[in-house]
């Protein structure tokens, strides 16, 4: 008690200045005036906001000098008795004529109590019982720990919290029987109205009578009379509270429950000796089946006392009641009360954190929008650290009821960091929860995180062994389309539809469908023609008939959005020329194959023969080449060979012999000779399908379907689109199988015969070397260098090597390419000089 007592001394602080009274609070409007004595007001504290009721005590005037001396007494025994039901001392301002006492925010039971009488019966009883158990509670620690008695015990000393728990305060009286001069013996008699809760031996004897009872006798009639009050607010004293105090009877009880009827009666007994104390009172309460113990709002009360000392089974018992009746509780009750003690707990996690956390968002809908953040938000935000996943399930199951309520910058940088564990979790249930949530927190998330980081978790799922959870994720990406950066769309959305396409779940084939349905005004009508309608066509054969369905609506979707395009766009693009009237000519559309067939033949051939008629009719047919221009050239027409460095010879289909003397009286246009490269044709197309095979294998390589910047490096990366990591392989064309070399080509596959005599196909010499050497049985315009270079032997699949294998690889084609065109480039040369 000495500690007590010491404890508040530092908060008292009396600053007087010229100007006045400076306080450490801000003083509201007034609630209301006690007994006379002293003032009720609400304030603020000025250095931190928090809400205030402030008792005045001003004993200025000289008709309240007796005032000072309750004043002293109250600030005295409520800074030194410190208890959960009773008024929580906060500061203090003492001067000569005033004095300020500050305390928790709270009402008076009087106004409170007429608020209630408008509710339910059966509500307000049960509110009215779990007061009286409170100041039971109260009353036994005054009496017993503390051999006080309080001594002014009646409804203006009782006040009501915020979250609707009575606490007793009113300590003017209070008095400790050792002390030397107890205030209650010597000054009782003149504190106002103090008749009305005298005791009968009070009123016959004097307050000075008291020393010769226990320090509970006084309190324990003024506790009759305060039952009665309660449940009676509009009738006046009771006829015992009257000389010469008869025993209260059933029909002048009023409306005090049959239950506590007999306790009433012994609390109100004029005999002291015979008179029930408030400890009985609250311990017959207490016992099984009594009138305090049924109460659910003591029992919710007892509960979150005792909660972090009950076992997991008491605890979810517990939990499970408190769920069952919240919606009897008076909202004050659980938001005030109930709540603080839920958050309370829940931070702690545990195994019941999973059942504390639906509660603490039910009755966290009454916080106001200014509390929210910090009551509610902030111990939820510290759960996703735990890596409970009882926790984890139950902030998903329930994010819907808060995510709204969230913060941009919390969640991208205290929730994100930890949901994405849920990704690569190993329960499958966390790893479906974790991606449904993402809905609901990316229109929070900031762009790095949405068009990069999530989207490689996103990656992962669509590899996941669940089937479910890979067709969540393609609806998930489906929905996240439009909200995706310009360039992520382009590159993420169609490998990523079209891989569910191709997955083994049917409902994963029908999502990817529906994804790129809904995802429409993502692509443009390039993006349309080349790539969606061309990833969905093979599914429109689709073993399953609910895919296949899907699937023709999907491209029906597309080709009407195509052709709504290709109405505005222009009939050509050529220029004005007699070719563009020919075009013109073909205007009739055939609906079947043999029509088609007809039409096309048709049109080629007259449209030749008027070609003819009206522009070459006149002319002389030449020997030499064209003399137009290159520029003049129709669009339409692929350009000479030689433009595109191969000779034309290359462009013949069998190999012929040209002697020496028609070489001399050949024409003067050596372009059209035959033979007149020293390239044979069948070496030259075999060299062509290797650069074919190399041009294809690094357009595959170069070609990433994701772009060169860094929104996902799949090099880097394992678990991405696998699917569009390398493109499928091309097929190169068959090249034409001279028997005399060695080579033979099956497929895509080129194989090497090492002839007698010869070096192995594939070793490179220099152009100069390799132009001296000849082959046996060749002629002269036949001749084949015996280090010509052999076409690239297919390489391994590009998703099959390392990076450095990918770039050593590269290195070496690039490599034998360049000497392949260099070498073709001195035969040319050598052709044309010899």
């Amino acid at each position: 008690m000495d500690y007590l007592r010491t404890l508040g001394s530092a908060a008292v602080s009396t600053l007087v200045q010229k100007s006045g009274l400076n306080l450490p609070f801000s003083l509201g409007p007034k609630i209301s005036s006690l007994d006379g004595v002293c003032n009720l007001y609400d304030g603020t504290k000025r250095d931190d906001g928090s809400s205030l009721s402030i008792f005045e005590y001003d004993y200025s005037d000289q008709t309240k000098k007796a005032s000072k001396e309750f004043a002293t007494n109250a600030l005295r025994k409520l800074r030194s008795t410190r208890h959960p039901d009773v008024l929580r001392f906060i500061d203090a301002v003492e001067t000569d004529t005033i004095i300020y006492i500050m305390t928790e925010r709270v009402r008076p039971l009087q106004s409170v109590l007429q608020s209630w009488c408008g509710r339910d019966a059966k509500e307000r009883e049960d509110w009215i019982f779990w007061g009286l158990h409170r100041i039971s509670v109260a009353l036994t620690f005054v009496n017993d720990p503390c051999a006080s008695t309080h001594g002014k015990l009646c409804i203006n000393s009782i006040f009501i919290s915020p979250s609707g728990e009575w606490k007793l305060g009113g300590f003017e009286l209070f008095s400790n029987p050792k002390e030397e001069a107890p205030i209650l013996y010597t000054s009782g008699a003149i504190y106002p109205n103090s008749s009305v809760w005298a005791a009968p031996e009070v009123k016959k004897g004097g307050w000075s009578v008291l020393k010769e009872y226990e320090p509970a006798v006084a309190d324990a009639y003024a506790l009759g009379l305060l039952l009665y009050a309660v449940f009676n607010p509009a009738l006046g004293l009771p006829a015992t509270a009257h000389p010469p105090h008869p025993s209260p009877t059933v029909s002048s009880s009023g409306s005090i429950p049959p239950v506590v009827f007999a306790s009433f009666q012994k609390l109100l007994n004029p005999n002291p000796k015979g008179r029930q104390s408030p400890k009985s009172f609250l311990e017959i309460g207490m016992m099984d089946n009594g009138f305090f113990a049924k109460n659910k709002l003591v029992k919710v009360c007892l509960g979150l006392e005792n909660f972090t000392l009950r076992s997991e089974t008491e605890k979810n018992a517990f939990l499970r009641a408190l769920q069952e009746s919240s919606a009897s509780f008076p909202p004050e009750f659980t938001s005030n009360r109930v709540l603080p003690s839920l958050i309370t707990a829940l931070e702690y996690g545990g195994a019941t954190a999973a059942m504390i956390l639906p509660l603490v968002l039910q009755f966290g809908v009454n916080v106001s929008p200014e509390e929210y953040p910090s009551l509610i938000l902030a111990p939820l935000i510290k759960l996703y650290a735990s890596p409970d996943r009882g926790t984890r399930m139950a902030l998903l199951d329930h994010l819907p009821e808060y995510a709204e309520k969230l913060d941009k910058k919390i969640v991208s940088e205290k929730i994100f960091p930890h949901l994405s564990t849920g990704f690569s979790d190993t329960v499958a249930v966390i790893r479906e929860a974790t991606t449904k949530s993402i809905i609901l927190l990316a229109p929070k998330l900031t762009d790095r995180i949405l068009n990069n980081d999530l989207l490689r978790f996103l990656a992962k799922m669509q590899a996941d062994s669940e089937p479910s959870i890979r067709t969540n994720t393609c609806i998930l990406i489906g929905r996240l389309g439009p909200t995706l950066g310009y360039n992520t769309k382009k590159k993420v959305l169609v490998p990523a539809f079209s891989r569910a396409l191709r997955d083994t779940f049917v409902h994963a084939r029908v999502a990817g469908l529906m994804a790129f349905m809904a995802t429409i005004d993502c692509f443009d009508v390039d993006d349309m023609a080349n790539k969606v309608i061309p990833n969905i066509a093979f599914t429109m054969i689709d073993k399953e008939k609910l895919v296949r369905d899907q699937a023709f609506k999907a491209i029906d979707l597309f080709v009407k959005r195509l052709e709504n395009h290709a109405a505005a766009m222009p009939d050509t693009s050529l220029p004005d020329s007699g070719s563009s009237a020919v075009l013109h000519e073909q205007t009739t559309l055939v609906t079947t194959a043999a029509g088609a067939a007809s039409s096309l033949a048709g049109w080629a051939i007259s449209s030749l023969g008027k070609k003819l008629i009206t522009s070459d009719l006149q002319t002389t047919i030449g020997v030499g080449t064209s003399t137009a221009p290159l520029a003049e050239r129709s669009i339409s027409v692929p350009p000479p060979l030689e433009t595109i460095g191969i000779n034309s010879s290359i462009a013949l289909t069998s190999p012929q012999t040209v002697s020496a003397s028609s070489s001399s009286t050949s024409s003067r246009v050596k372009g059209m000779k035959l033979g007149s490269n020293n390239i044979p044709l069948s070496a030259t197309a075999a060299i062509l399908a290797g650069q074919w095979t190399d041009d294809n294998t690094e357009s595959v390589r170069t070609e990433n379907p994701w772009g060169n910047d860094d929104l996902i490096d799949v090099n880097a990366d394992e678990d991405d689109w696998s699917a569009f990591e390398t493109a499928p392989a091309v097929m190169a064309p068959k090249a034409i199988t001279p028997s005399k070399l060695g080579f033979y080509l099956s497929g895509n596959q080129i194989s090497t015969q090492h002839l007698p005599g010869r070096k192995t196909l594939g070793s490179v010499s220099s152009p100069a070397s390799t132009m001296k050497e000849t082959s046996c049985g060749q002629n002269k315009n036949n001749e084949i260098p015996k280090h010509m270079p052999s076409p690239t032997l297919p390489a391994p699949s590009f998703a099959e090597m390392t990076k450095e294998e990918k770039a050593s690889e590269m290195a070496r084609r690039k490599e034998e390419r360049k000497q392949r065109i260099a070498l073709l480039k001195e035969q040319k040369k050598g052709a044309i000089r010899g």
